[in-house]
């Protein structure tokens, strides 16, 4: 019943951003995923790795045969765009064995066999869907929102010493080599999440139920009330706001060679550009990512670290975010974090009151920066420690809730031995 009715909600979502999109004139989230079944898709790794996830409930067998028809698929395509001249790109094979096992679970499936290959399928059009939703919100930030905060979050960031200006200019110091890195890095973050996310859900097949918690949930919900924040405090980011890629529509080019001045009112903007700066989505993905590489081997505990710093890096380096942007970012994804794994495992009080804390946290610094930008760059010395100091208690909270939790992650020193009864 709790998978029928999360199926039927997010059905009802959907729907409703349908109608919202179409009324602004724009193909909505429905639309744009049902079109990728022929035509080119935007993302081709996006699409496989919702196939990926999907596999997770399918025995070796069927996992080969699933990528197998997915590739053949996605070669006829190809030939077929390659002949006619239209738009090339993959993903499309990806898109039709989704779609295709769902089918053969509601036809050839019954009882639990026919509810394990929905979800699988469920889950792998959820992580695809939920991309084609957050596009869908930025285009109704950017008709909707005419003015910006901009000045605010600028001016606020001063308090930590304006640092998408410095980042910036160290990644153009890299030269080509670090901004191709970090664009891919930042580019494919959905590609990293999947792999992590195959680690977590290994064992479904085998064990026939998925996991009580894991990370596609955090991922879906940090976008689904992401973009209602960016309703709420809409900013367009340092190289649009003041650097070449705002167009006539920038105040002044000045990021990064020369951080902004003092002063802070809402400014008008295009109807083009997405209001996606606050918090960062990316580094709450990327936080999440961190998060639940932790449990994983080696090699995936260092994959995770280096996605989150990377990650960081990038959204500063190519001005796309500002400073204060990313420590609301990191309060975001641990409060939804904790909410998420209380869902699956049963609230209690400290973690009743960390989502709280996190709650109150977050709501402060996007007051702060509405309403004490100037206070905050007048007085660095103060606020600058004092964000990052709440930012640290929410993930010091975490840490402390997690290991109430889970007893094995408490502590990594082994046990002392205990001397035997004589």
């Amino acid at each position: 019943m709790l998978w029928v009715t999360a199926g039927v909600a997010t059905l009802g979502f959907l729907v409703t951003l349908e109608v919202v999109a179409r009324h602004y004139g724009l193909p909505g989230p429905i639309t744009t995923q049902t079109r990728e079944l022929v035509f080119a898709p935007d993302s081709g790794p996006l699409l496989y790795a919702g196939l990926a996830l999907m596999l997770v409930v399918l025995d070796w067998r069927q996992r080969f045969v699933s990528v197998g028809a997915a590739v053949g698929i996605d070669v006829v395509f190809w030939l077929v765009r390659w002949v006619v001249g239209a738009d090339m790109n993959f993903g499309n094979g990806a898109l039709w064995v989704i779609a295709g096992w769902a089918v053969v679970a509601v036809v050839r499936r019954t009882g639990r066999d026919r509810a394990l290959l929905l979800k699988g399928a469920g889950l792998g059009l959820l992580l695809i869907a939920g991309h084609k939703t957050g596009d869908t919100w930025l285009l109704i930030t950017s008709k909707t929102r005419h003015e910006v905060l901009d000045l605010y979050v600028a001016v606020a960031d001063h308090a930590l010493g304006s640092p998408s200006w410095l980042v910036g200019r160290a990644v153009e110091a890299t030269g080509p080599v670090g901004a191709i890195l970090l664009n891919g890095v930042y580019g494919q973050l959905p590609m990293a999440a999947a792999l992590v996310a195959l680690y977590q859900l290994r064992n479904v097949a085998f064990e026939r139920r998925f996991p009580g918690h894991h990370m596609v949930r955090t991922f879906l919900v940090i976008g689904l009330l992401g973009p209602g924040v960016y309703m709420l405090f809409p900013v367009v980011g340092p190289v649009f706001a003041y650097g070449p890629d705002g167009g006539p529509w920038a105040l002044a080019d000045l990021w990064p060679s020369t951080p902004p001045p003092v002063g802070v009112h809402p400014i008008p903007f295009d109807g083009v550009t997405p209001r996606n700066c606050m918090p960062s989505l990316h580094t709450a993905w990327a936080v999440t990512l961190f998060v639940h590489s932790r449990r994983g081997p080696r090699v995936l505990r260092y994959a995770g670290t280096f996605w989150l710093v990377a990650t960081l890096t990038a959204t500063l380096g190519f001005g796309f975010h500002y400073g204060v942007d990313l420590i609301a970012g990191v309060v975001f994804a641990l409060t939804i974090e904790v909410a998420m794994r209380a869902f699956a495992v049963g609230w209690d009080r400290p973690a009743l009151g960390l989502v709280g804390y996190g709650v109150l946290v977050f709501a402060a610094l996007l007051a702060a920066y509405r309403w004490l930008p100037v206070e905050m760059s007048a007085r660095p010395w103060l606020f600058g420690p004092l964000m990052v100091l709440l930012m640290a208690s929410v993930v010091h909270g975490y840490v402390w809730v997690t290991r109430l939790r889970d007893p094995k992650a408490a502590s990594s020193r082994p046990a002392k031995p205990q001397p035997e009864p004589v």
